[in-house]
């Protein structure tokens, strides 16, 4: 069989409809930092071998968006020494793979070849088709004589399978400066997941030391300077590839994945971002291009309706999973209890990606219908949170320090397009729709009310389950205090202010497992021991569970 290799495509222009200028970032970078080509940071990173004259496989290999026919595979070689991420240097590489049925790669089953290019930065994908439905294969790639590390991957159910189950890791908010990517050994390691859920913030654009472990830097970032340019951006992918755990999740199972601001640049929308000073670090459509490019061609992604993240994927009868783009169409975020958080002419989705979304979720006849969100759907007041609270809250959440009444980077800066959605669920009775979210880094487990203001006497149009960061700072790391302190404190009055709240730990970082069944969609919350030890464990804390046909969520005592 040969590939259907698609390469890499260039960024969807800048949409239109943008309704305000691009704020200011609070720090200037100099210009000329910003658009330096910085290869040799990493360069001097890199294990020994790279200097070795052979092509080498050292940023892993990986795969996903699985199909029931098919699977996308990902590497990147190092053809030679001076071909280092992003320096737009070394020769074209004839790069070969092959699809089999055993670890030992001898039951081929497929395959072909691809060129890694300079001008893709070495990075190749082959879109592998006509294999088994439900099936685990093993895949490797050579090149010049290495071979790459052989790598599980596995297919969707077949579009009409009745499953018995279906199991997912699910993830958000890496930063590789706050810590250890610990969380992702413990997935790989469990042997039991048909895919993962990579919720947005795969990479974070901040320079080194700018956002860390509360202020201290586990790791530093490659490049040292915030990414804005074309090459800062792969070198960042780059780097975080090199990481030993998340290389050994990507061996371990295909990846779904969504991009969210940091892909990009923190709190970022159609025409800029908090974190992105138009002139100074050039245009924003051309940041935009440049992280949409290197991100496509450094995730085993495929680029999707206008070279965006959204796009939707079917396992068998039991669910289908809409993935969504919450950044590359929204307005502008509204200035925190402006009013204009209403605004009909407002939006988070844009016009196109919500009607597909809302024509989606009827037209399903699945069990279930998963909606990969990058950020909070669901409600969130603060209420009469006491000042010492509110003010690190706030900046967790990047917004005003006194006032705070929404988090307007989420669903709740949008409020027109959420009252559309979830009238659509009610008004065509669309039940099981369970939305997985990150961003917030906190875990969260809710019904998502019509109205939560009369909730629970009003109903629960679906459920959300809100993974934390894996290890990205969350509220007691922002007060600088034991974890746990300020979840005891916050999480009460959290809930009194937000009924359809069942769970939130504001303090720990891991990971979610969600498992389902015909019966129930459960997630079950692990957390770190300590994110800035490379060895560290995790342990189950939480279960919750929402039932086939109720839009509520309950907790369960049980890990699946």
């Amino acid at each position: 069989m040969t590939s259907r290799y698609r390469a890499p495509q260039d960024a969807a222009p800048r949409p239109e409809g943008a309704d305000s200028p691009a704020p200011r970032r609070r720090t200037v970078v100099r210009a000329a930092a910003a658009t330096a080509v910085l290869a040799g940071p990493l360069a001097a990173a890199l294990p020994a071998r790279a200097a070795a004259p052979a092509p080498a496989f050292l940023h892993g290999v990986a795969s996903g968006d699985p199909l029931p026919d098919g699977i996308l595979l990902w590497t990147r070689v190092t053809p030679t020494a001076e071909a280092t991420p992003g320096s737009g240097r070394g020769p074209d590489t004839e790069v070969s793979w092959v699809v089999a049925r055993d670890r030992a790669c001898t039951d081929v089953v497929a395959k072909g070849s691809v060129t890694a290019r300079a001008a893709s930065d070495h990075t190749v994908k082959a879109d592998v088709r006509g294999l088994e439905p439900a099936t685990d294969y093993w895949f490797r790639f050579s090149a010049g004589g290495t071979d790459s590390p052989v790598a599980r991957t596995r297919t969707a159910p077949a579009r009409d399978a009745d499953l018995a189950r279906l199991r997912f890791g699910v993830v958000s908010c890496a930063n590789w400066e706050a810590g250890h990517f610990a969380a992702y050994r413990h997935l790989a390691a469990r042997g039991d997941l048909d895919a993962w859920l990579h919720l947005g913030d795969y990479i974070y654009e901040y320079a080194s030391g700018e956002y860390a472990a509360r202020g201290t830097v586990v790791r530093p970032h490659s490049p040292a300077h915030e990414t804005v340019t074309l090459a800062d951006y792969r070198l960042r992918h780059a780097t975080y590839k090199t990481d030993p755990d998340l290389q050994a999740l990507h061996h371990a199972a295909p990846v779904v994945a969504i991009w969210d601001d940091h892909e990009f640049a923190d709190n970022a929308w159609a025409g800029g971002a908090v974190n992105h000073t138009e002139g100074a670090e050039g245009t924003w459509s051309a940041r935009a291009a440049a992280a949409k490019q290197a991100y496509f061609e450094w995730m085993p992604v495929r680029p999707a309706i206008e070279g965006t993240t959204y796009r939707r994927l079917r396992f068998g009868k039991l669910a289908d999973l809409s993935l969504l783009d919450l950044r590359s169409f929204r307005s502008q975020q509204a200035a925190t209890g402006s009013g204009s958080v209403d605004d009909t002419d407002r939006t988070i989705t844009g016009r196109a990606q919500l009607d597909w979304l809302k024509a989606g979720l009827a037209a399903s006849d699945t069990t279930w219908r998963l909606v990969g969100n990058s950020v909070m759907i669901s409600p969130f007041a603060v209420g009469s949170l006491s000042a010492d609270l509110l003010r690190p809250l706030a900046e967790l959440l990047g917004l005003p320090r006194e006032g705070l009444a929404v988090n307007t980077d989420q669903w709740d800066g949008y409020t027109d397009d959420r009252r559309e959605l979830l009238a659509h669920l009610r008004a065509h009775a669309i039940r099981n729709t369970v939305f997985l979210t990150g961003d917030i880094h906190m875990a969260w487990a809710n019904d998502v009310p019509v109205d939560a203001g009369t909730y629970p006497l009003s109903p629960s149009a679906a459920t959300e389950f809100v993974v934390t960061s894996l290890t990205s700072d969350n509220l007691d790391d922002v007060v600088k205090v034991p974890e746990g302190t300020v979840s005891a404190l916050a999480a009460p009055v959290i809930r009194a202010a937000n009924r359809h709240v069942h769970w939130v730990d504001t303090d720990r970082h891991g990971y979610g497992v969600l498992d389902i069944t015909a019966e129930r969609a459960q997630m079950d919350y692990y957390t770190l021991s300590d994110r800035t030890d490379p060895n560290a464990t995790s342990a189950w804390v939480r279960s919750y569970r929402t039932r086939s046909g109720t839009q509520k969520v309950e907790r369960t005592y049980t890990p699946v």
